[in-house]
């Protein structure tokens, strides 16, 4: 009997000490996924500042045990969740459409090369004759949508008719075009600008709308500078620059095709990383030195 009573009351104890461990736990996690969720969005500003006022109010009437004041602010914790919806719009949508697009099964490898290859070979002349050029290859977000403007066009795409579409003397040379398959959906397209704060003043208008559109859904946004014909992309509203044709075809590759079925740790790695903050832009690594030619 006193056994049985002993094995319970270990028992009550490792649940006593377990249970709240389990609770930081998750709460720690939470905590931190949350922060990087929130980290270098647009509605950063506005969620630090309503939550430093709420925790500094609930402080002062939890001390001061002002119940009217307890009470509002109880009343507003509802309408801070639909707040952080509406706020946190974009970043939301971009993560639940990755997390549909890791889910998808049917992935037509040899039909996603051949497009991978359109864009290379486009990318490579429009580049040689610094022709601009902004292509958002859509992915599970239409992106007609998120667009203020566009000319419906519904062509197959080739790099014949992308340097078309971009020749300056073009009636929709100006603006991006939507890319979906192996079909051009749109062209004349314009696109999101987007409000980060902390991109160079001197970047362009062509770089700001890759970057604000990948911000807004999960496509893959290629630039080609008009000025210097330097390569770009955009990727979950961050700016890789200065692409060589091969990291560009190996980046569309390793977005694009899956070699097979992911695993829970891989799902839960892609997943994750696009929770974490990154820097606006990066410079592409510069490539190998060519070794000399041997006389």
């Amino acid at each position: 009997m006193n056994r049985v009573a002993s094995d319970g009351m270990s028992w009550h104890l490792f649940k006593d000490i377990v249970k709240p461990a389990v609770e930081i736990g998750i709460l720690a996690v939470g905590i931190y996924y949350v922060l990087n969720f929130v980290r270098g969005t647009r509605g950063a500003a506005v969620f630090t500042g309503f939550l430093v006022i709420a925790l500094t109010l609930l402080a002062v009437t939890t001390f001061l045990h002002l119940q009217v004041l307890q009470w509002i602010l109880g009343t507003f914790t509802t309408i801070f969740a639909f707040a952080v919806i509406v706020l946190f719009q974009p970043e939301i949508r971009r993560l639940l459409a990755q997390v549909g697009a890791n889910l998808q099964v049917f992935n037509p490898v040899q039909d996603q090369r051949e497009n991978i290859e359109v864009i290379i070979q486009t990318v490579e002349r429009l580049a040689e004759v610094k022709i601009g050029a902004l292509i958002a290859l859509e992915q599970s977000v239409q992106l007609v949508d998120l667009v203020e403007s566009s000319v419906p066009i519904d062509t197959l795409a080739t790099p014949e008719m992308f340097e078309t579409i971009f020749f300056p003397n073009n009636a929709i040379h100006d603006g991006g075009v939507i890319m979906k398959g192996n079909r051009i959906t749109h062209a004349a397209c314009i696109f999101p600008l987007t409000g980060r704060q902390d991109l160079s003043k001197s970047m362009g208008t062509r770089h700001r709308a890759a970057i604000g559109l990948s911000e807004e859904a999960d496509c893959i946004v290629i630039v080609v500078s008009e000025e210097t014909g330097m390569i770009s992309y955009a990727y979950h509203g961050q700016l890789v620059r200065g692409l060589t044709l091969e990291s560009l075809r190996a980046f569309l590759t390793s977005v694009l095709i899956k070699s097979g079925p992911e695993t829970p740790s891989m799902w839960w790695t892609r997943v994750s990383g696009s929770l974490k903050s990154r820097p606006a832009i990066v410079q592409a690594p510069a490539p190998p030195p060519v070794p000399p030619v041997g006389k």
